[in-house]
């Protein structure tokens, strides 16, 4: 088995991921590494470019089964390090954040995965001026406990192997808090340190383009995904009390139960033009900015109606080997390759 394996998952990174590479790359070198291309089928150039490097590339077949829970999953199908990063193809990973995870996994057995701070580099939407303050409230200090790693983190492999599967491929987003529960459950520790682990270059493009594209991808699902998955893997009372949005999709449909059942009883003009206004004017005052008040609560509603869908959305068994075609190989990976492929389909 050789010491890391980095996955980067990759859709239509063509502007960014030659830097992505270059750094996992960098990161590996003095270990017996390996970088993984997990691609969902990109149309623009991002697999030609990848394929330019010592990588192994493999793309997603099928182009319906696109989610961010994929990628991950579909690396770690081919990988063989007893340490696993992911990266995204729009981040750059720190090559001394990697080797004090490695010496951290090393020597404290009971540690599961390793995380760092995710460097925005872009602010161009309120989601990500939101999640730099979110950074900035947390508590300082070498290291802490945490749910999950967001944002990528340094995994043991033997610890994957206990959990059933790295990602769940049903997921379009909080696949990473997923694995955390998974992993949690079977008594492992999820550690996050105050060193920069990666720079992240975001989507450059404004907050109702953002929530647009959001809708188109199928993001909006997530929490009731998750929800579902939770089902599975009975831990929904987990997911109740750590993933904020999971209660509020619920709240919002009680909300809307009361407010319709309200205005039966009384003005129902009035009641519901209270209703629409009230959440706004209060997240509005809370957050000192009208924009981000009504963000919130359309963001609310989207993800309660992403909820209802995603609960009832078909699931693949996670487990299940996702169909993929390897499309490049270094000559150092030929024989691991060819060893994968006789329990991978369509390679």
């Amino acid at each position: 088995m050789i010491k890391i394996s980095i996955i980067i998952k990759t859709l239509n990174e063509a502007a960014n991921i030659a830097r992505s590479i270059e750094t996992a790359l960098a990161a590996i070198a003095g270990y017996d590494g390996e970088v993984i291309i997990a691609d969902s089928a990109s149309t623009d150039e991002t697999v030609a470019i990848a394929k330019l490097f010592p990588t192994t590339v493999v793309v997603l077949e099928n182009v319906s089964e696109r989610r961010c829970g994929v990628g991950p999953q579909l690396g770690y199908q081919y990988c063989k390090g007893e340490y696993i990063y992911i990266l995204d193809g729009d981040m750059e990973l720190d090559a001394g954040f990697i080797r004090k995870a490695i010496a951290i996994l090393d020597h404290q057995k009971e540690v599961a995965g390793v995380g760092g701070y995710i460097h925005e580099m872009r602010a161009d939407n309120l989601e990500l001026q939101g999640r730099i303050k979110r950074f900035q409230r947390e508590s300082r200090g070498e290291s802490r406990d945490v749910e999950c790693l967001n944002g990528g983190g340094l995994y043991r492999r033997a610890a994957i192997s206990q959990a059933g599967y790295l990602s769940d491929r049903n997921l379009h987003a909080f696949e990473e808090y997923d694995l955390g529960a998974r992993l949690r459950a079977k008594g492992w520790r999820l550690v996050k340190l105050e060193d920069k682990a990666v720079d992240h270059y975001s989507y450059a493009m404004g907050t109702w383009r953002l929530l647009w594209h959001r809708i188109l991808s199928g993001r909006f699902l997530s929490a009731g995904e998750l929800f579902r998955g939770a089902m599975a893997g009975s831990y929904v009372a987990r997911v109740m009390q750590e993933v904020r949005i999971v209660p509020i999709s619920i709240g919002v449909w009680a909300y809307w139960a009361c407010a319709i059942l309200i205005g039966q009883l009384t003005l129902p003009v009035l009641t519901l033009l209270m209703a629409l206004g009230l959440p706004v004017v209060a997240m509005a005052i809370r957050t000192r900015s009208l924009n981000l008040g009504l963000f919130s609560v359309l963001t609310w509603h989207l993800s309660a109606w992403g909820f209802a869908l995603g609960v009832v959305k078909r699931r693949c068994p996670p487990e299940e080997v996702i169909r993929s075609n390897l499309v490049h190989s270094t000559a150092h990976d030929v024989a691991r390759a060819a060893a994968v492929s006789g329990s991978v389909p369509a390679v």
